[in-house]
């Protein structure tokens, strides 16, 4: 029996996913399957997962160039499993700190057969994997203020931080002043994606590591 709740595909996602739809549909079945059971997701997400999460997220694939990217705060996966399975050409390490959400990712990456991602259990800030990142990813992490100086020491000296953040962006930023000072950023900018779609838009905090 098909949940009424769930949100049906739509049609932008094959656009969007292209050849990689069918993991794509697979990963968004699972979790809206056991999202709310493992606490990763709350129960009014399911009538729209699609078009809040899964579109959401792989809206930023564009931006990635091949290399190594780590997502901090993984989570569900959102973003970093969503954009793991829209470019396998990109190297993903996902950094989540929770065991049941680090046993969630590490089984997800199994059954999709992703063998660009590694899943390690930290905090960010403790974590100690090398060599730094070319970019590196988070969403609904926490504020600018106190994400910039984690993600940034991340990055490698020309790396960069894709930062998916709210409609409150622009405040966020004149509050984190200071933060991008000290983590001498540049190029910052905040890149609006998905109004060509017609869909819900995704604003990345953009910026280079110097």
């Amino acid at each position: 029996m098909i949940d009424s709740t769930r949100e049906p595909e739509p049609a932008l996602a094959a656009t969007l996913f292209g050849d990689r739809i069918e993991p794509a549909r697979a990963y968004t079945s699972a979790l809206a399957r056991r999202g709310v059971e493992l606490g990763l997701i709350g129960p009014i997400e399911l009538p729209r997962l699609w078009t809040r999460h899964i579109i959401n997220c792989v809206l930023v694939a564009p931006l990635l160039s091949p290399g190594r990217v780590a997502d901090v705060g993984s989570g569900a996966g959102l973003p970093g499993l969503v954009l793991a399975i829209a470019r396998p050409d990109v190297e993903f390490v996902l950094i989540e700190p929770m065991e049941r959400r680090v046993e969630w990712l590490e089984s997800e990456v199994h059954e999709l057969g992703l063998m660009n991602v590694e899943v390690v259990r930290s905090r960010a800030e403790d974590a100690t994997v090398l060599p730094a990142f070319d970019q590196v990813t988070a969403r609904a992490v926490s504020a600018l203020s106190r994400l910039i100086p984690i993600t940034a020491a991340l990055a490698r000296s020309g790396g960069e931080l894709l930062l998916m953040k709210g409609e409150g962006v622009g405040r966020e930023i004149d509050a984190a002043e200071k933060a991008v000072r000290k983590a001498r950023l540049s190029n910052v900018e905040v890149v609006t994606l998905g109004a060509e779609f017609g869909t819900e838009e995704t604003r990345v905090f953009r910026a280079t590591v110097d």
